[in-house]
């Protein structure tokens, strides 16, 4: 059995679905993928239940009743995972923004380079970022410094969502003292592994802004991230905080 699975939430992602399983299957290293839907109305679930047959012990499922945040279906997708023996644990996007080849990039940096943490970084080289309007470049860009800034985590791009985690830092980490639900549990998770010392290593990718489909992202979920990041570290340096 590979000792790698590729978590892949999903709403609204029909348009994508089938493309981005066949294409990690594809890939020379062996992955599994876990797809966690949020009861898409498109039918983004019953496409990927037409592909299990073909993909037999390698596609799964989790089908959630309503559509309850990013953070929670990641959540979700982890405590499914240590219920089962992967060592290396993927996040990864469904809509080509994360290209699939840099899993196996990202898998190197913590089997051979001693990463418990490798994040596909937009930032570590300058900026990566394709297909964005300047504006949400530079959203993202400012956002990234603002984290660091506040937490001195020494991580150039403490947003991205392109992540693999070794299985102790998932057993090491409280999965439900997880606070945060949209965009800023990327960045709760880095800072939760950087507390409890777990070796975060940045791997240079180029992020493509999806084609297909519509993006995720809202204001609501950006404020989450200015406003938390903050309270998470005043929690910190009180030890409020649980790892």
């Amino acid at each position: 059995m590979p000792d790698g699975i590729v978590i892949i939430p999903t709403y609204n992602e029909k348009e994508n679905i089938e493309k981005i399983i066949k294409n990690v299957f594809s890939l020379q290293r062996s992955f599994h993928i876990l797809v966690v839907d949020d009861n898409s109305p498109d039918g983004t679930a019953g496409i990927v239940r037409s592909l299990e047959p073909s993909f037999k012990d390698r596609l799964f499922l989790i089908e959630r009743e309503g559509k309850s945040g990013l953070g929670t279906a990641y959540i979700k997708g982890f405590k499914w995972v240590l219920e089962r023996e992967y060592t290396y644990i993927f996040q990864m996007d469904a809509d080509f923004s994360h290209n699939p080849n840099d899993l196996i990039r990202l898998f190197n940096a913590c089997r051979r380079g001693g990463a418990h943490v490798a994040v596909g970084s937009r930032y570590k080289t300058g900026v990566n970022v394709v297909n964005w309007p300047m504006s949400r470049v530079l959203l993202s860009w400012l956002a990234s410094k603002y984290v660091r800034l506040i937490t001195a985590m020494p991580v150039e791009d403490t947003t991205a969502g392109f992540v693999c985690y070794k299985r102790e830092v998932l057993e090491r980490i409280h999965l439900d003292k997880i606070k945060f639900v949209g965009y800023a549990f990327q960045i709760e998770m880095k800072f939760k592994a950087y507390l409890a010392k777990f070796r975060i290593v940045e791997v240079p990718v180029i992020f493509t802004d999806r084609t297909r489909g519509t993006s995720k992202m809202s204001g609501s979920i950006i404020w989450e991230a200015v406003f938390g990041v903050v309270k998470m570290k005043v929690n910190s340096l009180f030890n409020k905080m649980t790892i």
